[in-house]
């Protein structure tokens, strides 16, 4: 009996938020889109917004409500000015937060930029059965989030435990009677 699991796509949403940018000149959620597709998963849905949270909110809240959605992966917005809005709007939708995420990507972006890392508000979470994770708006950072921790906690191969893994299991407390 083999002990080798079979790898498992995931449906991801990418979601850029920017005042600026639109899907040509979109790198940070081109980036991500190239990567997911590498790895074997599915692009579900793509969207740009301004850095607007109601809009972001509604919008995470829409894609989490789409049985057709594993997971959600924002760029931009995430850093500490006045319009950055996209982590407030990820924690309005978190039902639990994932804390860790943040930790684990500081970590991985000091050993890239140093100390410049602190200004990032990296986060992930979950809602409805969705795993959430905002990311940093820089092609660097995205290439990191991704290269570094969510290629392979978006792997069902992947040992010890995985995001995919519990997937199932996200919304049980939904289910329960």
């Amino acid at each position: 009996m083999s002990t080798t699991r079979e790898f498992i796509p995931v449906r991801i949403a990418i979601l850029s938020v920017s005042d600026t940018r639109g899907i040509k000149d979109d790198r940070s959620g081109q980036t991500l889109v190239d990567r997911l597709e590498k790895a074997g998963h599915i692009l579900a849905d793509r969207k740009i917004l301004r850095d607007e949270r109601v809009e972001i909110a509604d919008q995470l809240r829409a894609w989490c409500a789409d049985p057709k959605i594993d997971v959600i992966l924002s760029t931009g917005g995430t850093g500490l000015t006045g319009r950055d809005v996209t982590v407030e709007a990820h924690r309005d939708v978190y039902e639990k937060e994932i804390d860790a995420f943040g930790t684990v990507f500081t970590i991985v972006s000091m050993q890239k930029i140093g100390t410049s890392a602190v200004q990032s508000r990296a986060t992930g979470g979950v809602a409805n059965g969705t795993y959430l994770f905002a990311l940093p708006g820089s092609t660097g950072a995205c290439k990191d989030a991704w290269d570094e921790i969510l290629v392979k906690q978006l792997d069902y191969r992947h040992k010890p435990c995985n995001f995919v893994e519990i997937l199932p299991r996200l919304d049980e407390h939904q289910r329960r009677k």
